[in-house]
């Protein structure tokens, strides 16, 4: 049986997600994605090197270069996930934006599933 995908299956199956979270640098995304999928809070996270982000940051327009982590999860941890993001984010407020997951290969969402919190 294939997992569901969707908001929540009737055996109340949680969402799988796909979380954005932005760093200002590869050592602090590297450590934020070790501890959460250590954590179980997710089942893996990639970081992406940006070469620039634009942003308003108190009335002023920035541009700083910055790292994106792409954090793989359900939607039931994303809470705990959130609070295990900003403890250990240098940024007062952090970029931590949760997607759903659509669809995806049975394998892949099975191995997602396996390897996050029970």
């Amino acid at each position: 049986m294939e997992p569901k995908i969707g908001p929540h299956s009737e055996s109340g199956q949680s969402q799988l997600i796909v979380v954005l979270v932005s760093t200002a640098s590869e050592e602090e995304a590297t450590t934020i994605g070790r501890d959460v999928v250590k954590q179980g809070l997710a089942a893996c996270a990639n970081i992406l090197a940006l070469k620039k982000s634009i942003f308003q940051w108190e009335g002023e327009l920035a541009e700083e270069p910055e790292f994106l982590m792409i954090v793989k999860s359900r939607s039931d941890l994303f809470e705990d996930l959130s609070i295990a993001i900003k403890r250990l984010h240098s940024y007062k407020v952090p970029e931590i934006v949760a997607m759903p997951v659509v669809k995806g290969s049975s394998d892949y969402i099975n191995w997602l599933v396996a390897n996050t919190r029970k």
